[in-house]
């Protein structure tokens, strides 16, 4: 399994562009030792012909000209995007579908609830419509069970319900449902390798924690690094746990969760431009090295190889944890 990080920055990317914090001034004026990034995304292929699209941002023209293997190859008309999956509703995980409209009709997979967000709220499915077609919605199930992308038949994903909150515009925004927001167990079941995706995640337990033990790669939530960032950054008033996410420092954070993972390789995506993890020479991300944890950046490209597993890890993957 290939996995190409298409962009790695939570919305907004990074630099923002309306904002001038110490991480975006910095990296605008070259004084911090940054990298600039695109909104999250990534596409997973097997055989590198045809690829899975993870959520689609508003930078998604950008990165696929930065992606040679999502490029038309043959023909005066083409692109390497089989279908898209979506993990929830976000505007930075959706928009990238209208820049898609000239391949209409696309195939996406989201959970009834996010189609439901597509088509209302923010109803970017009924715009695309007048397009040949518009979207092939295929719902994706969030009770456990698993569910194959046609034509990546050697592909199997499980969506994970998530805690957390559906967008600001949705009109179920303070009613939350399961579907509002997943995250994504998938399995090549040819060459048994599995990662699990969750660009946004608010809460952890036992339960994800196990799921994760399970992969072989995590790529998961790195949007802020404390708690009240973007107080202390002054350019926000809410904490991260209000906007759904789950800080890598301080008790309970990501960072001590992660430790607990043995096995996989353990990434961190989704970040926000106010994470000092973002720069490179910082206490922060020397920390996060020091623990085995890594950055992602818009290009890294990677196979997926089997990680060493204990009797009980392997007893996970192959058993109730791998299809929860």
């Amino acid at each position: 399994m290939k996995i190409h990080v298409l962009g790695s920055a939570a919305g907004g990317g990074f630099p923002q562009w309306n904002c001038n914090c110490t991480n975006c001034y910095g990296v605008r004026s070259g004084r911090i030792e940054a990298t600039a990034r695109t909104q999250s995304s990534i596409a997973v292929s097997l055989d590198e012909e045809r690829w899975l699209l993870f959520n689609a941002s508003p930078d998604l023209r950008a990165q696929l000209e930065a992606t040679p293997a999502l490029q038309p190859r043959r023909g005066l008309r083409g692109t390497g995007i089989h279908a898209v999956v979506l993990a929830d509703s976000q505007i930075d995980h959706t928009t990238g579908l209208l820049l898609l409209r000239e391949g209409c009709p696309l195939d996406v997979y989201c959970t009834d609830m996010v189609a439901e967000d597509l088509s209302t709220g923010f109803p970017i499915f009924k715009m695309l419509e007048s397009w040949d077609g518009g979207v092939n919605h295929h719902q994706i199930p969030v009770d456990g069970s698993s569910f194959k992308v046609t034509g990546m038949e050697g592909l199997r994903i499980t969506a994970v319900p998530l805690d957390g909150k559906a967008p600001p515009y949705s009109p179920h925004r303070h009613d939350p449902h399961i579907g509002d927001n997943v995250g994504f167990y998938i399995e090549d079941t040819q060459n048994n390798t599995a990662i699990f995706y969750a660009p946004g995640l608010g809460v952890m337990t036992q339960r994800l924690l196990d799921i994760m033990m399970a992969a072989d790669c995590v790529l998961v939530d790195g949007t802020f690094w404390q708690e009240d960032e973007m107080i202390v950054a002054g350019v926000g008033s809410k904490l991260a746990a209000e906007m759904g996410h789950l800080p890598q420092s301080g008790d309970n954070g990501m960072m001590q969760w992660m430790n607990k993972l043995t096995g996989p390789r353990k990434i961190l995506i989704h970040i926000n431009n106010t994470n000092p993890i973002l720069i490179e020479d910082s206490i922060q991300r020397q920390q996060l090295t020091s623990q085995g944890i890594e950055v992602a950046w818009d290009g890294m490209a990677f196979e997926v190889v089997p990680q060493s597993r204990d009797s009980e890890v392997l007893r996970r993957k192959h058993g109730e944890y791998a299809h929860a």
